[in-house]
């Protein structure tokens, strides 16, 4: 008889149980775990420009972090040529952005005043002479970064030189080509006085040959 009611018992058990237990199982087949989105900083900038003859960086980074996985707040630049690496440290973002300007590296200034470059040093003399030294390489062919936690390809190269701002020494520094042609030399004349001066000088010398033909003729 106590064998029947403790039989009895648990196949009571096990059928209220059950439905349960299906319910439960549909429940699990029908969840999808949700993936954290990965952080990016989608929308950062840099910018090299010259101004009074100082080269500098200019840099804008935002972070887009929805589900607060980022850890460290810290921004860095990073340049490198494969060959030679420099990381520069930006400061740390607040609500997630951060911007401002940097000088390049190996530039300095003094009240204001440019007083160095990249790959540019004074030798005993005082004079201005080209170095592979001070951060010279930065001035060719360079990739950059920004790096948080993510990090973000950037494109970033030094500022060319114009007749307003040198970015190096005056006194040394070449201007590159400009407008796709070479810089003409100092004459006194520019690329359009110089061509219709020649076509006046032509016009001129032809006018008095037929006057001193006409002339004759009539004599």
């Amino acid at each position: 008889m106590r064998r029947i009611v403790l039989t009895s018992a648990i196949a009571a058990a096990l059928l209220i149980s059950s439905p349960f237990a299906a319910a439960a199982v549909e429940d699990n087949e029908g969840y999808t775990p949700v993936t954290p989105s990965s952080p990016s900083l989608a929308g950062s900038t840099v910018q090299a420009d010259c101004q009074n003859d100082v080269p500098w960086i200019s840099y804008n980074v935002q972070l887009v972090d929805p589900d607060a996985q980022v850890t460290s707040t810290t921004a860095y630049l990073v340049m490198t040529n494969g060959a030679q690496t420099h990381e520069i440290e930006l400061g740390q973002l607040q609500d997630n952005r951060l911007s401002g300007s940097i000088l390049w590296p190996g530039a300095s200034v003094t009240d204001g005043v440019a007083d160095g470059w990249p790959g540019w040093t004074r030798d005993a003399a005082g004079e201005w002479v080209e170095t592979d030294g001070n951060f010279r390489w930065t001035r060719g062919d360079i990739s950059a970064s920004i790096r948080v936690n993510p990090e973000l390809q950037v494109r970033l190269a030094y500022p060319e030189a114009t007749a307003d701002c040198y970015a190096g020494p005056r006194d040394e520094f070449e201007l590159p080509l400009t407008d796709g042609g070479a810089q003409l030399p100092a004459t006194g004349m520019d690329a359009v006085v110089l061509p219709a001066a020649i076509v006046g000088g032509v016009a001129l010398v032809t006018g008095g040959a037929l006057l001193f033909a006409y002339k004759r003729r009539r004599a």
